[in-house]
């Protein structure tokens, strides 16, 4: 097996799994920079398990991974994470004060998918936005009051749309950092579920 050493962390990897990549060390500087000391964290889609590796060692996050690749799900507990290997939030009961994702996010048409468990970490669907949007939604209900989502997605997206659900599901949204590549730009978004802004939200639909 593989390894690299990041933030003076050593991180194993894997084939057939998602190599840290740009978007990857973005999300991880915007976790790094948000998580706190002894927070709960959920990172979905964890594939070699990197971020969720450096939050556990660096901020003493309690964190959990899950991941549906049972490649990067092997992976990651190899990396001394515990880890579901699962779709997204199904089977996860616990609401957490930080649920960090690097979504697939790029729009892909079928004569564009790749074969095999790869696929998972690239395919957004046609716009991009497929699982992003079921994360965000589902997402909710399982944050804590003032709990906060970390999610990078890239212009190619649609970083308006994907701010605009958002808004619409009741987060309180930011852009936290983002880079400039040759055909992109990749934001990090933070929604952060403030529970003035829930209470309000719930008076609103019980009346």
């Amino acid at each position: 097996m593989k390894k690299i050493i990041h933030n003076g962390v050593s991180v194993n990897l894997a084939p057939q799994t998602y190599l840290p990549a740009e978007d990857t060390y973005l999300l991880l500087n915007a976790s790094l920079a948000t998580v706190r000391a002894g927070e709960s964290v959920l990172e979905i889609g964890s594939g070699c398990g990197i971020i969720s590796k450096i939050l556990k060692e660096k901020r003493g996050a309690r964190i959990i991974a899950s991941e549906i690749n049972p490649h990067a799900a092997r992976c990651t507990r190899s990396n001394g994470v515990e880890t579901i290997r699962t779709d997204l939030f199904k089977g996860i009961k616990a609401a957490f004060d930080v649920i960090i994702f690097n979504p697939p996010y790029l729009p892909t048409s079928r004569d564009e998918e790749i074969p095999g468990w790869l696929n998972y970490a690239f395919d957004g669907g046609d716009d991009g936005r497929e699982t992003i949007d079921r994360f965000l939604t589902e997402a909710w209900r399982h944050l804590k009051e003032n709990g906060r989502v970390l999610t990078i997605i890239s212009s190619l997206t649609g970083i308006d749309e994907v701010k605009k659900r958002m808004d619409e599901i009741g987060y309180t949204t930011s852009e936290l950092d983002s880079e400039k590549h040759f055909f992109e730009r990749l934001v990090v978004l933070k929604g952060e579920k403030v529970e003035e802004r829930v209470n309000r939200n719930s008076y609103t639909l019980s009346t």
